[in-house]
């Protein structure tokens, strides 16, 4: 997944020449809501983020495989990739003929507003604003974060909301009163420097 995404930064934002680039080297992504019945909670430890530093912009990718989110509740983890997420449903086929999965990965491509030097360390509260991409529907979003830089590493803490009309997640009438519109995602990432 961290080849994929050093691809789509070249390609996204052209050559990495003079650029710092930091990856994620541990994180944790996790989304939560609340229910009358029983808390629907999941967490992915498989999500790789990064910053692409040049010329005073900061670029951030994020990308997590829905699949690497796991429940407490083995059947709530079969239903939430089957009937809301859809995971598995083939996409139009790509340029190689072969069916793409839209489903199959959230993204986030964004920059960070405000002027912060990710060499100095110190605690920053920033927006970031750009594109969310969940179950093949993107939509733009900024989203804050707070940046912790000690010792090399930046520590990315984040909490946001994400209402499910948003990016067409639909649930079932039978179960419909049992899940909030709007879930929270919790993102906690430790990213350092990535040497050429």
């Amino acid at each position: 997944m961290k080849k994929f995404i050093l691809t789509a930064v070249a390609a996204s934002f052209g050559m990495l020449l003079h650029a710092q680039v930091y990856m994620s080297t541990s994180s944790s992504t996790t989304f939560y809501s609340y229910t009358p019945m029983e808390n629907i909670d999941a967490t992915s430890d498989k999500g790789t983020y990064m910053i692409v530093s040049k010329d005073g912009t900061h670029n951030v990718i994020g990308k997590v495989e829905i699949k690497s989110f796991h429940f407490k509740n083995g059947l709530m983890e079969e239903h939430f990739n089957e009937n809301y997420m859809e995971t598995d449903k083939e996409g139009p086929k790509g340029k190689d003929g072969k069916p793409t999965y839209p489903n199959k990965f959230a993204t986030f491509k964004g920059k960070i507003n405000e002027s912060v030097n990710l060499e100095q360390d110190g605690v920053h509260d920033v927006t970031i604003t750009g594109k969310l991409n969940i179950h093949g529907v993107e939509k733009d979003k900024t989203i804050k974060a707070k940046l912790t830089i000690a010792g090399g590493k930046i520590t990315v803490d984040s909490k946001f909301n994400v209402p499910l009309k948003d990016h067409n997640i639909k649930v079932p009438e039978a179960v419909g009163a049992k899940i909030a519109e709007v879930i929270q995602v919790t993102v906690k990432a430790v990213l350092e420097e990535k040497k050429k």
